[in-house]
């Protein structure tokens, strides 16, 4: 199967199982810059919607790939940017619901949900899995720095109205940081926000791939299990993930097709490619470190790749 330009996958996912993502979204295209974001820094932050692709092209894309691969759990919208910020994104579940049945997610930083259209669209699908990171206006700007239009409370009066209204399933995550967000006056603020919201599932979690910003670190695992006696939840740590999977013949074109959306560390892509009976290994990890799209990032001793 050639490279797809809109759908990846399948790929594991600690929450969803084995996902079926799609990217309505240029690279890196966000109204958030986030301090410990795997992709690294936003490179187009906007705050304005658009139909950036056809989407008859994304879902024809979609087509081709399910025929070839019906091996997946949920269909995940997410991508490399904002994924409310494309226009087209209700129509775009709509025409994905009409061909497959299984259940359609969309991962989001919720900046948009107190948009009534956005709100509109969003409720088409069967889970949003939206993050709430920042507790207060100073937290969103020194975590999450969002768009100039973006404000606190606009962001978490908009999740919990659309809380209060959607059929479906609310995965929250929070991303917790050493310094930031993770000490007990901060998660006593996460505590209050949250009885507010209606929600089904708190994800609690912290950076294990690289972040966009060195200076972010993860928190022990005695902070995680303190953050989880205050606020309960699952800690994501402890969940796990099945490996790898594309259809893409070619070694080296699956994997960029992969890192392109998620960022896979040294020892993964060894297993990925064990899996394939990849016969050359090595010649493919010196691919990666002298291709000038790819960056090999040193966290926690192992190098993670994914594209600059």
């Amino acid at each position: 199967m050639k490279a797809m330009q809109y759908v990846y996958g399948p790929v594991p996912s600690r929450r969803l199982g084995i996902s079926l993502g799609i990217s309505p979204i240029p690279k890196k295209t966000c109204n958030y810059s986030c301090i410990y974001c795997q992709l690294g820094r936003t490179n187009h932050l906007a705050n304005k919607r658009q139909m950036f692709f056809a989407v008859k092209d994304i879902v024809m894309e979609f087509e081709e790939v399910i025929k070839a691969n019906s091996n997946f759990d949920v269909v995940t919208i997410v991508g490399e940017g904002e994924p409310t910020l494309y226009l087209g994104l209700g129509e775009m579940i709509d025409e994905i619901k009409s061909r497959t049945d299984k259940p359609i997610a969309v991962i989001t930083n919720g900046a948009l949900l107190s948009d009534r259209q956005v709100q509109f669209e969003l409720s088409k699908a069967h889970i949003i899995l939206p993050s709430m990171d920042a507790f207060d206006e100073k937290s969103l700007r020194a975590i999450n720095r969002p768009h100039g239009e973006i404000s606190f409370a606009q962001v978490y009066e908009g999740l919990t109205a659309f809380s209060l209204t959607f059929e479906g399933q609310i995965w929250i995550e929070i991303m917790l940081m050493k310094d930031y967000n993770a000490d007990d006056l901060s998660l006593a603020r996460y505590a209050e926000l949250l009885k507010t919201i209606k929600f089904d599932r708190l994800y609690l979690n912290t950076p294990v791939r690289p972040p966009a910003e060195s200076y972010v670190e993860p928190v022990t695992h005695d902070t995680m299990n303190h953050a989880v006696d205050i606020l309960g939840g699952i800690s994501i740590d402890l969940l796990d993930s099945e490996g790898f999977h594309s259809e893409i013949s070619d070694h080296y074109e699956a994997i960029m097709s992969i890192i392109k959306r998620h960022p896979m560390n040294q020892f993964e892509i060894k297993n990925f490619l064990g899996t394939r009976d990849c016969k050359d290994i090595p010649l493919i990890f010196e691919q990666l470190e002298v291709d000038d799209s790819v960056e090999a990032v040193i966290y926690k001793g192992y190098a993670t790749y994914r594209l600059k």
